[in-house]
This record gives structure tokens, C-alpha cells and sequence, in this order.
């Protein structure tokens, strides 16, 4: 029996669902992250310009290449494990290396990175993470929460502070979400002791999809504040033209040309601007999904991470919610009041319509009047010829009989037009 035949793409999407393995962090120890995409149509950029960044930094190193249509590759970097990723948007970096500095989230945990080679990046800095990745201080077998919260008062901003235990206490998990001064958001991991590499890994793996898509989703934001201010300028110009239908004595033409421009405006906003919300409503679904896989309990009476972006960030992504409403809303709208001023003006039309047949059949009724004139004077006219034609072709045979010519003239007149008359109703018939 031969063998069964696979989908020609089942391998293909089969592979995809272990495509992005997460790295394997040991404890302790530093990690740093960071996003690039260009500042302009990233989802459409040269992602070759991408994989010769990659191919530049493992040269240094004389580490190997990824395979040619690989969009991740990871590999070790000298001391440090690496890890690299080509998204829709943006192309992300994690590295890491075992030990921790003495400094707290010291900014040279980013020298992996070289001046040089970031200075030659295909794109902008999206956002840029510092990880100390440390094990829990412990007392009597549990986490010692007071030593832990001593750390985090010294590390991150009250305020900000987001903190809470995940997995079911195998992590504390702490950041406040700010950028410090060496450019980079502050995260701290305290791992349980009985917790493996690949589990940590997993952990950071995650901290890193939240930060990278809640400051993708933010473009949102920006956006929206943009779209706005547009949205307001045409809405004002769409409620006057609306108003304006309604006035006596407007000209629907006109009327229907600014609306036709109004509705371009609007049609070439929300091109403009559906990616960039479609985008933010998908990065908003991922944000919330990796912080439920988190499973948080909360730690010392603080905020979590949910709490926070629900109070920081989801407010964000209501306002593109609010404006992409918005813009179909105004859309819709100027579509209606399109559909209103074609009905008004083919009413006008169809009036006009009925002018001109009325119009129409007046001259109508007078070319009928005038054509039954002209019949009468042709059948006249026809006559006063053919009794003179018969007169002349009668006179031989009637001057024996002692008639004259006008008598012969008085005889043929009635037969000839009443012979004229009918002959003309007849051939009237046949063409009607």
C-alpha cells in the first residue's frame, strides 16, 4: 500500500507551534531586551535589511548563521546566550548571561550590544528592558517578603510599582514600568530555589511579549490622538453640509461635491488608520492573554501587573477603541447623509422630469391641432389642382353637350374633395 500523502504544509505549520522555544535562563543571572522596528511601514519593510543586523553581531563573534529563511535563531554570544526574532512589526533580542553585577540593573548589562552596531539598526528603539534575575530570599522555608520589599523599594517607584507572585509562587515578578536614565524599563524576577532554567526562561520569555506589545499597542494611542483632531475638523464640516440639505434655496450639486470630498478625507483616514488599530487590538489581546498565563496572586498588598495596565494602560487602549468607533460612526454617517442628498436631488430631477413631459405634451397636443390645420389646407390645396387637371380632361366631352368649363369646374369640386378627404383619412389609418 503506498504511504498516505500529506498536506504540503503540514509540516510547515506543524513546526510553527515550536518555533519559538524560550531560552534557557540560569539563576542568577542578567538579561537585557530589546525591540526594533523602522519608524515608518514596518509591517512592509526589507526584513533582509533585518537578517544582515543578525548576520553583523554573530560575525563579531564568529558564532554561526541561522538558516536562510529563518525568522528566530539563537545561539551563544561568547559568555552570553542570545536569542533573536523577526516579528510582523518588529525584530526583538534577548540576551543573557549568567551573574549578577553589583550594581543593580547596571546599564552595562547592554554592552553585548555594540555602539556601533546599534548605531547601523534598521529601525528605532521600541522598547528596551534591564532583567535581575535573582533567588528568593527565603525565611523558615517561605518567601522572606519584608528582605524582598526592601529591594523593591530601593529598585523601582512606589507608585508605579507593579508586584505579584506567579505560577503558583514559583516567581515574584516586579516592575514599575518606567524608563530609567540609561534608556531602559526595570524588571526584576526573584525565582523560587526548586525552579529549573527553562521555566525562568519561559517567565522572562514572557515579561518580554507584554512589555514589547503593550509599547506596540501604544502607537495606538498616538494615532488615535492624531486621528482625532482630524475626525473633529470633518465632523464639523459634515454636521454644516448636513444642515445646509435642509436649508430652502441650497444647491444639491454643490452640496454633493464638498460631500464627496468630505467623504474622500474620511475614506483616506480610516485607510491611514485601520492597521494601526486592528494592530493595537490584536497587541491588546496579546498583552491581556500572557498576564492570565501568568496565573498572579497578590504580593505584600500591592498592585499586580493586571491592576496596573488596567489602570495605566487599558485606559490607553479604550481612547483607539473610542476613535476607531468614531471614525466608522463619522464614516457611516457621511454615507447616510450621501444617500439622503441623492434621494433629494433625484426628487428634483423627477420634478423636473414631469415639467418636461408636461412640456412635452402640450406641443404635443399643439403640433396635433396644427397638423389637423395643415390637413384641411392640404386637402384643399390638392383638390383646387385636380379639378382643374379633371376640368381640362372633361371639357372635350362636355362641349357637345353645351357645358361650359366652369360648369364642368362646379361638378368635379365636390367629388374631388370628398374623393381627396378619404383618401387622406385612409393612408392617415394605415400609418397610425
Amino acid at each position: 500500500m503506498p504511504p498516505i500523502q500529506d498536506h504540503p504544509l503540514r509540516y510547515a505549520l506543524t513546526n510553527e507551534l515550536h518555533a519559538r522555544p524560550a531560552p534557557l535562563i540560569p539563576v542568577p543571572s542578567t538579561a537585557a531586551f530589546l525591540a526594533l522596528k523602522p519608524a515608518q511601514d514596518a509591517a512592509a519593510r526589507d526584513r533582509g535589511l533585518d537578517r544582515a543586523h543578525l548576520i553583523a553581531l554573530l560575525d563579531r563573534h564568529g558564532a554561526p548563521h541561522p538558516a536562510p529563511d529563518a525568522n528566530h535563531h539563537a545561539g551563544t554570544l561568547g559568555r552570553h546566550g542570545v536569542k533573536w526574532e523577526n516579528h510582523t512589526e518588529a525584530t526583538t533580542w534577548v540576551a543573557f548571561a549568567e551573574g549578577l553585577s553589583d550594581r543593580p540593573f547596571d546599564p552595562a548589562g547592554f554592552d553585548l550590544f555594540p555602539a556601533d552596531w546599534l548605531a547601523k539598526a534598521p529601525g528605532v528603539r521600541v522598547t528596551s528592558i534591564l532583567f535581575r534575575i535573582e533567588s528568593m530570599p527565603m525565611a523558615d522555608g517561605a518567601c522572606d517578603e519584608a528582605a524582598l520589599g526592601s529591594k523593591l523599594d530601593d529598585w523601582f517607584v512606589g507608585e508605579s510599582l507593579a508586584v505579584a507572585r506567579v505560577l503558583d509562587g514559583a516567581a515574584v515578578l516586579a516592575s514599575d514600568f518606567r524608563i530609567d536614565p540609561a534608556g531602559h524599563v526595570r524588571m526584576a524576577v526573584f525565582v523560587h530555589p526548586d525552579q529549573g532554567a527553562r521555566r525562568v526562561g519561559r517567565i522572562v520569555q514572557r515579561l518580554c511579549e507584554i512589555e514589547m506589545y503593550r509599547a506596540l499597542s501604544m502607537l495606538g494611542l498616538a494615532r488615535a490622538r492624531l486621528v482625532s483632531a482630524e475626525m473633529g475638523a470633518l465632523d464639523r464640516r459634515l454636521a454644516d453640509l448636513v444642515t445646509g440639505m435642509a436649508q430652502a434655496g441650497s444647491r444639491a450639486e454643490s452640496v454633493l461635491d464638498d460631500l464627496m470630498a468630505v467623504s474622500a478625507e474620511l475614506e483616506q483616514l480610516e485607510m491611514s488608520a485601520s492597521f494601526r488599530f486592528s494592530a493595537t487590538r490584536a497587541y491588546a489581546a496579546i498583552v491581556l492573554d500572557r498576564i492570565a498565563v501568568l496565573r498572579e496572586t497578590r504580593f505584600g498588598g500591592r498592585q499586580t501587573l493586571d491592576e496596573f495596565m488596567r489602570r495605566r494602560w487599558d485606559p490607553a487602549m479604550r481612547t483607539v477603541r473610542a476613535a476607531e468607533t468614531r471614525l466608522s460612526v463619522l464614516s457611516e454617517r457621511a454615507m447616510r447623509a450621501g444617500r439622503l442628498l441623492s434621494t433629494q436631488v433625484e426628487v428634483a430631477r423627477s420634478a423636473q422630469n414631469q415639467t418636461l413631459l408636461a412640456s412635452m405634451d402640450k406641443r404635443a397636443d399643439l403640433q396635433l391641432r396644427l397638423q389637423h390645420t395643415v390637413e384641411g389646407l392640404s386637402v384643399v390645396a390638392i383638390s383646387y389642382y385636380a379639378v382643374g387637371l379633371l376640368a381640362n380632361m372633361a371639357l372635350p366631352l362636355a362641349e357637345p353637350l353645351g357645358m361650359e368649363k366652369p360648369g364642368v369646374m362646379a361638378l368635379l369640386t365636390p367629388v374631388v374633395v370628398v374623393g381627396v378627404w378619404l383618401a387622406l383619412r385612409r393612408i392617415r389609418a394605415r400609418l397610425h
